[in-house]
């Protein structure tokens, strides 16, 4: 088989890859942050804690990331080059960049590749983020510690304890996910390999897509971890959905049954009320 012939299908495989990869991530990532808002808003005992409201931005940045990711990568693999000639158009006008047609926006002022492999991906990137997530998981672990010694109800011990094990838990997984793709990038920019040479080429087109694929992950998979690895969230999220959800929309279907029996109502809100606390 002609090389040619293989590399073409290399170059196909990354863009179906691509192509496919990008819908799953979107779905999982709207369900995944869609429910952890759900649950980190419904619930009471999450109002007041800082971790609780960090997750929650977290989860609306990562709905809005999602939205924007799925018009700028799915939309050109549709429509081709037509759908993102203004974008390159936008792109061309920095001194920084040169608009290739199978390469995309590709870096090609020498400072700019400078700044890119010694400061924005390994600093602002990488290491910043990874050393801000790890002091403050830390913290947040040392914090817990000192739960046990400290006079404090136990539905708040219980919460502190939930929260920091799901926060380390989110750290370890960002920077696992993070360091493959900063290091990947920074090798991208540093050498980058010409349509002339078809394999070597088409074999860096699929390791760009898997290495953006892993990318997106850190993006939805906090509410996977925390249903995955915190019994506690996953009763949480069960009491949001089949207790609040679940409730509120059979209330507004059974509208009518509801005013002709309106002595149900109090003991269900009792009931959630009671069971918030967990």
């Amino acid at each position: 088989m002609p090389s040619s012939s293989v590399s073409d299908g290399i170059l196909n495989f990354a863009t179906q890859f691509s192509f496919y990869s990008g819908f799953v991530t979107f779905g999982f990532g709207v369900i995944g942050n869609v429910l952890n808002l759900l649950v980190f808003i419904q619930l009471k005992l999450f109002r007041t804690g800082g971790c609780a409201f960090y997750i929650t931005i977290e989860s609306i940045s990562n709905l809005i990331y999602f939205c924007f990711n799925i018009t700028i990568t799915i939309l050109p693999l549709i429509y081709g080059n037509a759908a993102i000639g203004s974008s390159n158009a936008l792109i061309a006008l920095g001194s920084s960049y040169n608009v290739q047609p199978t390469l995309g926006c590709v870096l090609s002022n020498y400072v700019a590749i400078q700044y890119s492999t010694y400061f924005f991906y390994p600093v602002l990137g990488g290491f910043l983020p990874i050393v801000i997530a790890s002091t403050f998981s830390a913290l947040a672990y040392h914090n817990v510690r000192r739960i046990v010694q400290r006079q404090l109800p136990i539905v708040r011990r219980k919460l502190d304890k939930q929260i920091t094990a799901m926060v380390l838990m989110r750290v370890i997984a960002f920077v696992c996910l993070l360091v493959p793709y900063i290091t990947y990038r920074i090798y991208a920019i540093n050498f980058p390999i010409p349509p002339s040479m078809p394999m070597p080429f088409a074999i860096g087109r699929l390791f760009q897509a898997i290495f953006t694929s892993i990318n997106l992950i850190n993006y939805f998979i906090s509410f996977y971890l925390f249903i995955i690895f915190s019994p506690r969230f996953r009763r949480q999220m069960k009491l949001v959905l089949v207790k609040k959800c679940w409730q509120r929309w059979k209330s507004w279907c059974c509208h009518t049954n509801n005013r002709i029996e309106p002595f149900n109502t109090e003991p269900r809100n009792l009931e959630v009320e009671s069971v918030e606390s967990i």
